[in-house]
C-alpha cells in the first residue's frame, strides 16, 4: 500500500468532519473524540518521519553523499501536486 501525506490530509479533514456532526451525541460523540485523539497522534508521528526523510535528504546532498535522487513515497509529487491516490 503507498500512502502520502496527501492521504494523511483527506483522513485528518474526513475525521473533522465527523467531529463536526451534529447529529453525534453520547457515547457515539465520545468515542469519536477518542478515534480523533488516536488519529492525530499516528498522524503526528507520520509527520515526524517524513521531517526525518526529509532531512536526512538535505544532508546527504549537503554533504555529497552519492544518493539515488527520488523522493521518499510519502513526500512525492506529481504535475506539482501532492498524489492523492
Amino acid at each position: 500500500m503507498k500512502n502520502t501525506l496527501g492521504d494523511l490530509n483527506n483522513h485528518l479533514f474526513a475525521q473533522l468532519e465527523k467531529l463536526g456532526d451534529e447529529d453525534l451525541k453520547g457515547d457515539e460523540l465520545e468515542a469519536e473524540i477518542k478515534r480523533s485523539g488516536a488519529i492525530a497522534k499516528v498522524g503526528e508521528q507520520i509527520i515526524k518521519n517524513g521531517e526525518l526523510q526529509l532531512k536526512a535528504m538535505q544532508h546527504m546532498d549537503e554533504y555529497g553523499y552519492e544518493r539515488k535522487k527520488t523522493v521518499p513515497e510519502m513526500l512525492e509529487v506529481r504535475g506539482g501536486e501532492m498524489i492523492n491516490e
